[in-house]
C-alpha cells in the first residue's frame, strides 16, 4: 500500500510502498479515504526537538482520518466490514487508575497513532476496535477526517459553561476557529477571536461568525467597549501558544474568569502568577479529547447544525502531499485534507 513515511532524521516525508498492516483479534482494518494534516504532523515534517525525541523512525505518520472498515478481528462483534468510521488516535492502556475509572484521556500509558505506532497517512490503517467511532450518514468523509481536531476544539470549548457568556479565543488556527464556532453554537453571547494573521482572521470570521481582532492593529479593549462589555471576558480559550496572547487574556478576563489552555508555548514562559491569584482565575489544561464523551457531543452538534466545513481550505490528492504541507507551513491555510482514493 502507499503510505507517507518519516524515514529518518531531517525535514520532509516520503511516499513509499509498505506492507498492509496485519490485524489482531481485537483490531479492525480500515481503508482510509480522507486524512487531515495536523500541527503535530508539521512538527514531524520539520523534525524539531519534540519529534526527534518522540517519534521512532521509520514511521507511517498521520492521525486524522475517515474511511471504511474492510476487515475485523475474530473477537470484534460490534463492528462489521462496510461501516464508515473515524477513530480516536490515542491508544490507551487499561491498567492505570485513570483508565479503570473511565477517564481514558488521562491515561499515562497513552500512545499516539502516527507518532508512536503506525498511523493513518496510508491506504490502510490498523486500529483497535475500542478506538473506532462509526460515522452517521450526515457526516461525510471530508468532515469525518477532521473530527480529531474538532474534538480538541470541542473539549476546550466545553470545559466551562458558555451559555450567555463572553468568550475570548486567542489563536485563529483551525482549532481556534472551530472552538469559536462551537462557542457560538452552544449559546455564548459575544465570541471574539484574536490573532496577528489577517488571512486566518478572515477565515475565522467567515467560518465561525465571531468578532475578529488583529491585535497588531487594533486594541482589544476598544473592541470590548464597542460590544458593550462592562467588566471583561468570562471565559478564555487559549489556542495560540503565545505568551503575549495569554497575558492579554489574563488582563481582559473578569474576576473569577476561567481559562481553558490548549496552546503550548515553546519552552518555559514567564507567568505573573499574582495576576492570576488576585483575579481568582481558574486555569484548566486541555489534552486531546475526552474519550469518548467529546466524540458523542461533537457528532451530536454536527447533526444539529454545527458547520465547520469552511475551515477546510485545501483538498488534494495524497500524492500531492508536498503542496498540502507547504500550505500548512505558510500560515495561509485552514485545514488541508488529503484524498487517498
Amino acid at each position: 500500500m502507499r503510505a507517507l513515511v518519516k524515514e529518518g532524521p531531517g525535514e520532509g516525508l516520503a511516499l513509499r510502498e509498505v506492507p498492509v498492516p496485519e490485524i489482531g483479534p481485537d483490531d479492525v482494518l480500515i481503508r482510509v479515504r480522507r486524512t487531515g494534516i495536523c500541527g503535530t504532523d508539521l512538527h514531524i515534517w520539520k523534525w524539531d526537538d519534540w519529534a526527534a525525541r518522540t517519534v521512532p523512525v521509520p514511521m507511517v505518520v498521520g492521525h486524522e482520518f475517515a474511511g471504511e472498515i474492510v476487515a475485523v478481528g475474530r473477537d470484534v462483534t460490534d463492528l462489521k466490514p462496510g461501516q464508515r468510521v473515524s477513530g480516536e488516535g490515542h491508544l490507551v492502556g487499561h491498567s492505570s487508575r485513570q483508565a479503570r475509572a473511565g477517564r481514558f484521556h488521562l491515561d499515562p500509558e497513552t500512545r499516539g497513532i502516527g507518532v508512536n505506532v503506525p498511523g493513518a497517512f496510508a491506504e490502510y490503517l490498523r486500529l483497535p476496535a475500542f478506538n473506532v467511532v462509526p460515522l452517521p450518514d450526515a457526516i461525510d468523509d471530508e468532515v469525518g477526517a477532521i473530527l480529531d481536531p474538532l474534538g480538541n476544539a470541542v473539549h476546550t470549548a466545553l470545559s466551562f459553561d458558555l451559555v450567555g457568556e463572553d468568550v475570548l479565543v486567542t489563536g485563529a488556527g483551525p482549532i481556534g476557529i472551530m472552538a469559536a464556532a462551537v462557542a457560538r453554537h452552544v449559546g455564548a453571547r459575544h465570541v471574539v477571536v484574536t490573532d496577528v494573521n489577517p488571512v486566518r482572521l478572515e477565515l475565522a470570521a467567515r467560518v465561525s461568525g465571531a468578532t475578529v481582532v488583529n491585535v497588531a492593529e487594533e486594541d482589544l479593549r476598544d473592541v470590548m467597549r464597542r460590544l458593550n462589555m462592562v467588566q471583561g471576558f468570562d471565559v478564555g480559550l487559549e489556542m495560540s501558544g503565545s505568551q503575549a496572547a495569554l497575558d492579554q487574556m489574563v488582563e481582559t478576563l473578569v474576576m473569577g474568569g476561567r481559562i481553558a489552555l490548549l496552546g503550548i508555548p515553546p519552552g518555559k514562559s514567564p507567568v505573573d502568577w499574582s495576576r492570576i491569584v488576585f483575579k481568582a482565575l481558574t486555569i484548566k489544561g486541555v489534552y486531546g479529547r475526552e474519550i469518548f464523551e467529546t466524540w458523542y457531543k461533537m457528532i451530536a452538534m454536527l447533526e444539529n447544525g454545527l458547520d465547520v466545513r469552511g475551515v477546510i481550505t485545501h483538498r488534494l490528492a495524497a500524492s500531492d502531499y508536498h503542496r498540502g504541507f507547504e500550505a500548512m507551513l505558510s500560515g495561509r491555510s485552514g485545514k488541508v485534507v488529503l484524498d487517498w482514493t
